[in-house]
């Protein structure tokens, strides 16, 4: 064989000769408490509700919402995220089943966080879009738009109420401005300091929510590019992070997760809060379909999706597979 001086001198593959030695140098590993598990629950059934676009993941039951979160708790994660899928009948303009010490929403915070404590941070969605008749995530003026301050009050109550019911962390997902100083204040009103906000501080308006609308039984009319922001900006995404840290984020996000990478790494860089990402509906909807079809290996296509979000510089992921890539982890 004929040789060329002396190259190549430098061999990067013996740092990938074997799985042993892969392990050691990897630069970003997957732990179970990277991860939160959202969680849908629904009012008046009797048995959980398979969700037909997304395979695996159901509308539960207030006691199969329980043995999923003690389910979470012995698979090692950090978190699990709750949103309260109402019966159509008590939805309405102003979202009122979603303040409603009664609610589902609130009931099922009061159910997990008997069940587990505080060994698991019970999070829940600070949002109206699943308790509106028109699917909105704020209440709408005489023009039929949504009206950001009259919004704003409506969050203040259902952080006050979410709190009472057990939340140990807020999750403000409607995009209104100022909604994070809005709801710190309410929670502080009630002596909550100890209550945490995440931010969804960049959401983006995305074609990949479609299978979530299934699953929290959305009613919404027309769309959300008004409030969600412009796929196509990204310092648009640094100035609500300047905002919503200045009104008292504990955390932040970034939704969805895949697709907007880029976002996430740049939100990382600049901040010392802790940061998330949601891996969403769509993002899991894909996965599972692709594998259906045997054209993906489904087990290592979810590993590689989560492994490039915590790459990408988030602290923990919301995702649907937490418990099973938990137990995989263990």
């Amino acid at each position: 064989m004929t040789t060329y001086g002396s190259f190549p001198g430098t061999r990067p593959r013996r740092l990938r000769t074997s799985p042993v030695m892969r392990r050691m140098v990897a630069e970003t590993r997957l732990h179970p408490a990277d991860f939160i598990l959202p969680a849908f629950v629904r009012e008046g059934v009797a048995e959980p509700v398979p969700i037909s676009s997304m395979p695996g993941v159901v509308q539960h039951t207030r006691d199969s919402l329980k043995k999923a979160a003690a389910e979470a708790v012995a698979a090692g994660i950090s978190g699990i995220m709750l949103f309260g899928v109402p019966e159509e009948s008590k939805k309405d303009g102003a979202g009122t089943a979603g303040t409603d010490p009664d609610g589902i929403l609130q009931v099922a915070l009061r159910d997990v966080r008997a069940e587990v404590g505080d060994d698991l941070l019970v999070m829940s969605d600070l949002c109206l879009d699943e308790f509106t008749d028109h699917g909105h995530c704020g209440v709408l003026d005489d023009q039929g738009r949504v009206d950001n301050d009259a919004t704003l009050e409506r969050y203040a109550e259902m952080a006050q109420v979410q709190a009472d019911a057990g939340a140990h962390v807020v999750g403000p997902s409607g995009m209104m401005d100022g909604q994070i100083g809005v709801i710190r204040d309410a929670l502080d009103q009630i002596g909550r300091e100890d209550v945490a906000i995440l931010a969804y501080t960049a959401k983006y308006a995305s074609a990949f929510y479609g299978p979530f609308r299934e699953a929290v039984g959305s009613s919404l009319q027309g769309d959300r590019r008004t409030y969600q922001q412009d796929p196509a900006n990204l310092r648009e995404s640094m100035r609500e992070l300047e905002l919503d840290l200045e009104e008292g984020a504990d955390m932040v996000m970034v939704k969805p997760a895949g697709p907007y990478l880029d976002v996430l790494a740049k939100v990382a860089d600049a901040v010392d809060v802790p940061v998330v990402a949601y891996q969403i509906s769509g993002e899991y909807a894909m996965i599972e379909a692709a594998a259906e079809k045997g054209w993906i290996d489904r087990d290592k296509a979810i590993l590689e999706s989560l492994t490039g979000i915590r790459r990408a510089g988030a602290r923990s992921i919301l995702t649907y597979w937490a418990t099973e890539v938990a137990q995989t982890l263990r």
